[in-house]
């Protein structure tokens, strides 16, 4: 009895690398619908519990998806869906996670900043425009955090990298709460993230990529050493981070 669950899960572990190589070599592809349940297992030849547990693993990860009365089918592969468990690995992150979650997320939005500069078009430039004067013309933390948010969000889209924007989205969704805090416990918060975007967006409009990734590191990193003060107790001392 003691053998049985590493067996079963070694083999619901080759099911589910045999499903993916499928994926990866081209046999199935990105909308198709698998084979029935009791072929697919007939075909790699293993049991149809051990099938049955692979498909519902690669479903909660977001490859596969069941759709009712028809079947089970690999999904388009848009990485913003095969990065929602990430999401949820993150929001659960504790702070010291969430400043190397931080780290990660300076890096490719000075990355994502300087791609855009480089790409960005003339209507999507007026729409980072709009919401940094979004910004400017309230004092509401949460309409101004709401723009942030897009703020950030058409300049990943204007690099032109999907996988990338999905990264920033998961990053930039855990964060938000630490901006939020943030700005709470600091007064001249929202006037420095406004003078921060602004130096972006100058950048981002002059056509200038390196100005645009410093640009975009300097604001992230600002926030990344907040927090990392914070984390920073005294010995015997504890601080918890719900961001």
């Amino acid at each position: 009895m003691e053998e049985t669950a590493p067996r079963k899960g070694t083999v619901t572990q080759r099911a589910i690398e045999r499903i993916k190589a499928m994926i990866a070599e081209g046999l199935l592809e990105p909308g198709q619908r698998l084979p029935t349940e009791r072929d697919l297992a007939a075909r790699l030849g293993i049991s149809r519990s051990s099938m049955r547990e692979a498909i519902r693993a690669l479903t909660a990860l977001g490859v596969l998806e069941a759709r009712h009365g028809s079947g089970v089918y690999v999904t388009r592969l848009r990485a913003g869906d095969l990065l929602e468990t990430f999401g949820v690995v993150a929001g659960l992150s504790p702070g010291p996670r969430l400043a190397e979650l931080l780290e990660v997320r300076r890096v490719l939005e000075s990355a994502a900043a300087a791609l855009a500069a480089a790409r960005i078009t003339p209507e999507r430039l007026a729409e980072v425009e709009r919401h940094l004067t979004a910004m400017d013309a309230t004092d509401d933390p949460e309409e101004i955090l709401a723009h942030d948010l897009a703020f950030h969000r058409e300049i990943a889209a204007a690099a032109g990298n999907e996988t990338m924007a999905a990264l920033l989205e998961s990053l930039s969704s855990r964060t938000f709460r630490a901006r939020v805090r943030r700005g709470r416990q600091e007064e001249d918060a929202f006037a420095r993230t406004r003078r921060e975007h602004a130096a972006i967006h100058r950048a981002l409009a002059a056509r200038d990529p390196e100005a645009a990734r410093a640009a975009a590191a300097a604001h992230v990193g600002g926030v990344e050493q907040w927090l990392r003060d914070r984390l920073e107790v005294p010995s015997g001392a504890t601080e918890t981070f719900h961001s």
